[in-house]
């Protein structure tokens, strides 16, 4: 009844994609404003206000609620709320998500029960206009420039005393 397709017989061809998964959380018990730029996943459970530029997942979860102006994100998924535009690659809003807003994407998942208020234009490819992800802070850099320049020193090594010496024979012998 259910047939496995056959493997691809290049390899090759289909590109790998990075596996997406969350590394910063927000609960629900926080109430935050400010911005979250960068990349990896996040998950929002608490209250966001602000703005989200994000280069990976986004999932707001069934506690969340994020209100911005405009949402931007490789993938967004919505149980709770969210206000405002969202600009994205894959969007998916659960059965218990809401969306107020106009969304642009390539993909779109809707469960029975989300609710959407706004307009949704597909196109084929979407662009996020987010910054370059930099290899590393400022403060990282400038520590990791102080570390280097630093002469390692390797300890010179100190012959055991004549007692452990005779200890570690003995222990030799008896295995």
């Amino acid at each position: 009844m259910f047939k496995r397709n056959p493997p691809p017989t290049d390899a090759k061809s289909q590109p790998v994609q990075a596996v997406e998964r969350i590394t910063s959380v927000l609960g629900s018990g926080v109430i935050w404003h400010g911005s979250i730029n960068g990349s990896g996943g996040v998950r929002i459970e608490g209250a966001f206000e602000g703005e989200i530029a994000l280069r990976g997942m986004l999932v707001v979860g069934e506690t969340g609620r994020v209100t911005c102006q405009n949402v931007r994100a490789n993938t967004v998924i919505v149980a709770g709320a969210i206000r405002g535009n969202i600009t994205t690659q894959k969007l998916e809003i659960r059965a218990s998500g809401r969306v107020w807003g106009d969304v642009v994407t390539t993909a779109f998942v809707t469960e029975e029960g989300a609710f959407l208020r706004g307009q949704i234009r597909m196109e084929e490819t979407v662009e996020l206009d987010l910054e370059p992800v930099p290899e590393s802070t400022p403060s990282e850099a400038a520590q990791a420039e102080s570390i280097a320049a630093k002469p390692i020193q390797i300890p010179e090594t100190i012959p055991a005393p004549e007692s452990t010496q005779k200890l570690m024979r003995k222990k030799k012998n008896e295995i």
